[in-house]
Formats: structure tokens, C-alpha cells, sequence
């Protein structure tokens, strides 16, 4: 699916300097509408075709856990005019799980900007008999072996928070992978799936409409977003958070001057009050940074959460 967001004004002041693009802009997305990746894709892209004065077309190639759009970027001619919104769960698990991925994180694709950071929230379907965290884990215990969890591919972010949570409380658990958030979520709201934990971008709505409970926030704080649900440690499972990021990457060979450009665009777009409420009533933080400052963040996920996936035995042949 493309959209295209149309360059409402000229390029600031504070951006008119250095690189500019000569034509629309692609932003890849490995993941359907609907989900996590895509809610901060769209996010930015009116504000950033404003700022860099060209188009910026949102395109969605979902598939191979998120390895279609992150190989496309990564072999992309590196001018600028595509790049990638990647997802730390395919940027640290795909080529932990994976023989070759097709791509190396550390080498193929380079930081531009971070785009969205988001806590996680435990979703369960709504005709599940109940109606807390506490009373999903007495369920889930009556019941070992057949209480599933949905996730948006084998070794995302959802796949290995249903792992780390089915240790947490001690049960095996089924998982069942989809592609993508939306689909997920959809199982789940109709009741296919029992438990989804994703970021609560896809879910706030949902959850305000009564189609799918939340259960906790598994983070230090609750969401804006959801703000009478409460986090894991007040729910009465204590150290049970998961973190996700969404940023924006470009092919490696991109000049410095390219990758400034972007990300000045992105952390002038950050300090905006209209994507700031969009952001928290979603569930999502906006969290500006250098490049240098993503760069350690990404290499951190890969080493941690790669740790994490090999130690669990996943992988994807």
C-alpha cells in the first residue's frame, strides 16, 4: 500500500542548508497498515515532506519477517530518496535467528533518526474469562499448554515477549505468528487468540471500545494512551517490561550531509505539539536523538536481544 504525503511548505530555514532531495522519497515499510511500524512511518511522513520540500511516499512491502522492505532499503542507491522505517525486533532478531538474512545490521543499513519508542501492552481477547493480569496467569496455570499468544512473525519483538512472559509465570504457552501487528490483533479481537503483547499503537482504540481487554502495561510507567491500565509491577508481575523502537535508517553509502539532513527534519518534527498528542494518545514516546546516539542503541539491540533469541534456541530456517 503507498501514500504519499504532499511538501506543504518550503524547506525551514534551520534545514535549508546542505543536501535536499531532487524528487518524492520512499520510506519502506516491512510491516501491513495498521500495525506499530507503520503508525510511525505516517507519523512523520506530512512533516517530513514539508521540511525536506518533496513528497514522501509510505510503502508498504510486508513478508519474510519484515526481510522483503529491510533488503530493498539496504540495496537501495543510497541518494537519499530511499529509506527504511525499521523495527528493532526484525533489527536485532533477523539475523540472530536467521542464517543470512540478506542484510547486516551493522553494515548495510545506517542510522538516520528514531522515529517512535513504545512500551508494550498485554492484550487478551474479550471472551476470555477474565478481567486482570492476575487472573490470566491463574488461567494460563490451569491450563498449561493451551493458552496462545500471537506475534507479528517468528523472532519479533511479540514472540519474545510471549516467550520471556510464559517464563515469567512459569506455564508453556502456544505461539501462533502472523504477519504482521494488524492481522494479529484482529485474531485477537475475535477471540482466535487468547494473549497478544504489542505496542499499544494498533490497540488503544480497541481497548477504548472494549474489543480487546489490556491487561498491564509491561513498562515502568502507564501509557498516556491507556491511562487506567496499570504496569506490570502494579498488576503483580514485577520486572516484566518490553521495549520496542521504530526508526529511520538509510542504505549504507548515504553522505553525512544526507544523514544530517534527515535527522535535524526528524528531531525538529519530534519537538512538534501536534505529533507529540498524535505520539501519547497512541501509547508511543517521541525520543529525538544524534545519530550517534541511535547508532549505540541499535548495536546494543542487536548484541542484547540477540543474546536473548540464541539462548531460547529460535530461529528461522
Amino acid at each position: 500500500m503507498k501514500r504519499r504525503a504532499l511538501p506543504l511548505l518550503l524547506a525551514t530555514p534551520a534545514l535549508a542548508q546542505g543536501w535536499a532531495p531532487s524528487r518524492p522519497i520512499t520510506v519502506l515499510v516491512p510491516n501491513p497498515p495498521g500495525g506499530g511500524t507503520d503508525f510511525a512511518a505516517r507519523l512523520f511522513a506530512d512533516g517530513m515532506a514539508r521540511l525536506l520540500g518533496q513528497p514522501v511516499v509510505i510503502e508498504n512491502r510486508p513478508g519474510a519477517n519484515g526481510n522483503i522492505a529491510i533488503q530493498a532499503a539496504a540495496r537501495a542507491t543510497p541518494d537519499g530518496h530511499t529509506i527504511l522505517l525499521q523495527y528493532s525486533g526484525y533489527h536485532a532478531g533477523n539475523p540472530a535467528m536467521m542464517k543470512n538474512p540478506g542484510w547486516d545490521p551493522n553494515r548495510d543499513i545506517v542510522p538516520l533518526g528514531m522515529a517512535t519508542m513504545a512500551p508494550h501492552v498485554i492484550l487478551a481477547a474479550p471472551n476470555l474469562a477474565v478481567n486482570n493480569l492476575a487472573e490470566f496467569i491463574a488461567l494460563a496455570r490451569q491450563r498449561p499448554g493451551a493458552m496462545n499468544y500471537a506475534s507479528s512473525g517468528i523472532g519479533s519483538i511479540q514472540h519474545i515477549a510471549g516467550v520471556l512472559f510464559a517464563r515469567a509465570i512459569g506455564v508453556e504457552m502456544v505461539h501462533v505468528p502472523y504477519r504482521g501487528a494488524a492481522p494479529a490483533l484482529q485474531d485477537v479481537v475475535g477471540g482466535r487468540v487468547e494473549m497478544f503483547i504489542t505496542t499499544p499503537s494498533s490497540a488503544v482504540q480497541l481497548v477504548q471500545a472494549g474489543r480487546v481487554k489490556a491487561l498491564a502495561m509491561a513498562s515502568a510507567r502507564r501509557a498516556a494512551g491507556l491511562p487506567d491500565v496499570p504496569t506490570t509491577a502494579e498488576a503483580g508481575l514485577p520486572g516484566f517490561t518490553i521495549d520496542a523502537w521504530f526508526a529511520f535508517f538509510g542504505p549504507a553509502g548515504m553522505s553525512q550531509p544526507m544523514r544530517e539532513r534527515f535527522n535535524a527534519a526528524l528531531r525538529e518534527l519530534a519537538q512538534d505539539a501536534t505529533l507529540l498528542a498524535r505520539a501519547t494518545e497512541a501509547g508511543a514516546t517521541l525520543s529525538p536523538m544524534t545519530i550517534a546516539e541511535l547508532d549505540v542503541i541499535a548495536r546494543r539491540e542487536v548484541e542484547e536481544l540477540g543474546a536473548v533469541i540464541r539462548a531460547a534456541g529460535i530461529t528461522i530456517e
